[in-house]
């Protein structure tokens, strides 16, 4: 490693100390549409004469330094407009100005509203790119191709959504799971509101506020290493992307068949330059979302003489109101010729009502026959000297549970013709925060020796249908259902804030056939995340299900009735909170076991170097981060009543042990990579690229929180966190080709490799064993898989037609990809291969659309193909989330230039949810869910 460093430190020292070229002067200029409406992007401008390029920055921007006195022609080009040649003539000191307008081909001037548009500006990011990427963009009226940011990156190539509750959530690439890919906003790592994650749920940001997104699958030096998947990279508006001033006002409903009610939403979205040399920009967006689920959930699978059955049923009934707030505002500044600074800042407010009502069958100590696909429970055993059981739950959860981001970032890009500079300091917090809920309320009638039976029909393994037989007639009667506990958590906190600084500066070079730069630059990240839960547990004796029944059920699935109302349990408890007796143990219990804290500080530094002509650019380097933890938790033992202390002597009473814990360590890694570009011809682009790439573990994978729950028979049953884990590595390939059409539209391929390291799984075992000196007889344990290897490959078509077809945009891609590795669980007496969780094999994106005069009409679907999601003791055991396709549609009407009505169907094939195992070699149901389609419909006008 010495070696490596002394080779770039080298190279920087003598390109540093090359000659600065005599009487040479500056091109600079600024590349927009014809209508002057918005900058373009990613425009390349070639010196043709010199061989030498330049891309347009987002304000549309582009610099030249060093050009030697003379004649030029540069040529403008851009996907989806005309190339440009202008005729310049240089100084021998100071600077020559060039701003160009770009049009269409033919009739149409630079499309800049709608899908082609859409369609040109992002193929042109991805052309230019230093290396892998795909993009997203807004139009000129601030519009995305679709009205949700999850269903809009669906499109992408090798991007699938993972949904929660119908609704799109967590970004897959590449099929890989959410935690191995990063997310910033405004340049900015957005830490995660939730306790046990990293990644960012897409929902919590509203799409009316977002000018872009760029997936960059593979990364430069200058670029945080903590993504194996790709780097998301969100951008608000900017002043200075348009041209002309933007305020834009869309009010609409959604409509969900399940809940069968009209949610409302509205933006404001503005940017507006005052003067030429400042701009102010910002939005706000208000959406209120009432949906239903239905779910069933099944667990503990057993085969007894032939028959596979689960101990555990669930009918589930979700009712959810979801309100989300998102703004964003920023200031941008021309600070004299050379320097424009920027403050941009981003609020987003996710508040979730969530009623849950559940029917539950524990069916462990039943008796079990049944045969095919029908198998019976009974609660009476045949011999006389055993007792056999099934207890029936029913509960209410009345959860109020509130997400919030916000990020500060405060920068500036300064530019003095060979020598420039990139700059910034943010700041970005995110929580989740629950106080006062009720989850759950839960009231059970146990039966034992009654006659009491359930008859299960699995004929459909993802909706097993009951029967009952209950001779005493109570399963029907909420007076025979009393309370078995309320579990009230007064308070859920979740903290996650990251204070950040970069400082990046560099050198050009000019050569006779291109540009050769030189590039150093810092970046500080501190982090701590901690989690904060106070749970009381209460119960009475005299309350029953009827004390909290209300409005009847909204299942479809099964007749799960009687039901608690929505807050009627809720209401009777606050009411009537003096008769309720508090359970210490098991509230002491549940308030230490998951705290924790973690702090994680980054320093980082890197060396780049990159050479451009107009048909090569390499981008190279050496990246050094430097990880310091601090973790603190809690080693929390409950022994149940006349259960065994870790002294010997015997519990008198449900006993809490905690002992609090911290533990640092550090690690260190170096990170090369290296990207090659090449343009073979004008519509022809070749690229590789090779890099290392790190993801930590989550800060409650690895904080210290050890649980032991220890039942008075001398059951132990224990979640661990795990403080060794050890960094994920990957050592990544990529290679590229990309062909651009003619006019507007694409043809690419790519293959890509990935080696990993220390992958992490969450294992379940039901084997007993040992953990950092704790002993259990079941667990749940993050853990370092050993090794695993991934191949895939892209392929994607983009094309807005003309001609005969014009006004039609097709887009497909597909993606491939094989990830296998091995992991040693307790019970295996070996390594064993698996999948890699989360990663799906086959992921396909389609849409086909109509965009020409006031109509624009687009059909879409994907689809992902079933993943490993959880990892058990033994493969059949394993979980899986079967595959899913769904359909929307879009479609949008212009009344007038200024007035468009749109209208949006999401999930037209109601495609649902199912995960399963393959115990018994067959599949068999851990969780179901459907949620049917929702419609949206509303005006947008542009000022």
């Amino acid at each position: 490693m010495k070696i490596r460093t002394t080779l770039f430190a080298g190279a920087a020292i003598a390109a540093l100390s090359l000659p600065a070229i005599a009487h040479a002067g500056e091109v600079v200029g600024t590349v927009s549409d014809a209508s002057d409406t918005i900058a373009l992007r990613s425009a390349q401008i070639r010196i043709v004469e010199l061989d030498r390029v330049a891309t347009s920055e987002r304000d549309g921007s582009f610099l030249f330094a060093d050009v030697p006195a003379g004649e030029y022609t540069l040529e403008i080009s851009y996907v989806g407009a005309e190339t440009v040649t202008r005729m310049v003539s240089v100084p021998a000191t100071g600077a020559v100005r060039a701003d160009i307008a770009m049009s269409g081909f033919g009739d149409n001037e630079i499309l800049v509203i709608g899908q082609a548009a859409n369609l040109s500006s992002a193929l042109s990011r991805k052309k230019e790119a230093d290396g892998v990427s795909d993009v997203l963009t807004r139009d000129a009226i601030g519009q995305f191709p679709d009205q949700n940011v999850a269903e809009s990156l669906r499109r992408l190539p090798g991007v699938n959504v993972l949904n929660d509750q119908g609704e799109g959530r967590f970004v897959s690439v590449r099929g890989l799971a959410p935690d191995l890919v990063s997310s910033s906003l405004n340049g900015v790592r957005l830490p995660s509101p939730e306790a046990d994650v990293r990644s960012v749920a897409l929902d919590v940001i509203s799409s009316d506020i977002i000018e872009s997104i760029e997936v960059k699958k593979s990364l430069t030096p200058d670029m945080d290493a903590d993504t194996i998947g790709a780097s998301v990279e969100i951008e608000t508006t900017s002043a200075f992307d348009r041209k002309k001033r933007l305020l834009t006002a869309k009010i609409e409903g959604s409509y969900n068949d399940y809940a069968d009610q009209i949610s409302p939403k509205g933006s404001l979205d503005f940017a507006s330059r005052v003067g030429d040399n400042f701009g102010i920009s910002g939005g706000v967006s208000y959406y209120k979302r009432t949906f239903e689920t239905d779910n069933i959930e099944a667990d503990g699978w057993e085969e007894d003489d032939g028959v596979i059955y689960a101990e555990d049923l669930e009918y589930r009934d979700y009712d959810v109101e979801r309100e989300r707030i998102s703004a964003t505002l920023g200031f941008d500044v021309r600070a004299g010729d050379s320097t424009e600074l920027y403050v941009r800042g981003v609020y987003s407010q996710f508040d979730d009502q969530e009623s849950r009502r559940r029917l539950i069958f524990d069916l462990g100590d039943a008796i079990v026959s049944g045969s095919g696909s029908t198998v019976n429970y009974s609660d009476t055993d045949p011999d006389p000297d055993e007792d056999a059981a099934i207890t029936v739950e029913r509960d209410i959860k009345d959860r109020f549970e509130s997400q919030k981001i916000r990020s500060l970032v405060f920068g500036g890009e300064s530019d003095w013709g060979a020598w420039f500079a990139n700059y910034s300091a943010s700041w970005a917090k995110s929580s989740e925060l629950e106080n006062g809920s009720l989850d759950p309320i839960s009231f059970e009638r146990e039966y034992e020796e009654e006659g009491f039976g359930v008859g299960l029909d699995f004929s459909d393994p993802r909706i097993p249908l009951y029967t009952a037989t209950d001779p005493s007639g109570d399963f029907r009667n909420p007076g025979a259902f009393e309370l078995n506990d309320v579990e009230f958590v007064t308070l859920s906190d979740s903290q996650d804030e990251e204070w950040s600084a970069k400082f990046d500066i560099g050198r050009r070079f000019a050569a006779d056939n291109g540009e050769f730069t030189v590039q150093v630059g810092f970046k500080g990240r501190w982090r701590d995340k901690t989690y904060d839960a106070d749970v009381a547990f209460y119960e009475n004796d005299a309350m029953t299900l009827t004390d909290a029944l209300g409005e009847g059920q909204t299942y479809r699935l099964a007749d799960i009735s009687p039901v608690a109302g929505f807050t009627a349990g809720s209401d009777f408890f606050r009411a009537n909170f003096g008769n309720f007796e508090l359970q210490e143990a098991d509230s002491a219990y549940d308030s230490a076991v998951e705290d924790f804290a973690v702090a994680e500080d980054i320093m980082a530094g890197y060396l780049l170097g990159r050479w451009e002509s107009a048909d090569l650019r390499v981008v190279y380097g050496l990246r050094y981060e430097h990880t310091d933890n601090t973790l603190a938790g809690n080693n929390v033992l409950l022994v149940e009543e006349d259960g065994t202390l870790p002294d010997g002597s015997i519990a008198g009473d449900d006993t809490v042990l905690v002992s609090p814990i911290s533990i640092d360590k550090s690690y260190d890694h170096w990170l090369p990579s290296l990207n090659v570009r090449y343009e073979a011809q004008t519509d022809l682009v070749l690229r590789a690229g090779f890099f290392r790439s790190i993801v930590r573990p989550t800060p409650f994978q690895q904080a210290p929180h050890f649980a032991v729950e220890e039942a008075d028979d001398g059951e132990r049953e224990g979640e661990f966190g795990n403080p060794a884990l050890l960094p994920t590595e990957a050592w990544n390939f990529d290679a590229a080709v990309e062909y651009y059409m003619s006019s507007n539209g694409a043809l690419f391929a790519s293959v890509f490799y990935k080696s990993l390291d220390n992958f992490i799984v969450d294992v379940n075992t039901d084997v007993a064993g040992s953990f950092r000196g704790l002993a259990f007889d079941e667990a749940t344990i993050a853990r370092n898989g050993d090794e695993a290897d991934i191949f895939g490959i892209e392929l994607g078509f983009a094309q807005a037609f003309t001609g005969a077809l014009d006004g039609v945009v097709v887009q497909a891609n597909y993606t491939y990809t094989d990830a296998e590795g091995t992991v040693t669980t307790l019970a295996s007496e070996g390594p064993r291969s698996i999948a890699l969780p989360a990663t799906a094999k086959h992921t396909a994106n389609f849409s086909v659309g109509y965009d020409k005069g006031p109509i624009d009409i687009r059909l879409s679907g994907t689809y992902r193909d079933k993943y490993l999601d959880e990892l058990a003791d033994t493969a059949d055991l394993d979980r899986y989330v079967d595959d899913h396709f769904q359909l929307d549609l879009s479609a949008k009407l212009r009344v007038t230039d200024n007035v468009q009505v749109f209208y949006e169907w999401v999930n037209i094939n109601n495609a649902k949810y199912f995960a399963y195992n393959t115990f018994g070699s067959q599949r068999n149901l851990y969780q179901y869910e459907e949620y049917n389609w929702t419609m949206k419909g509303g005006l947008r006008v542009t000022f």
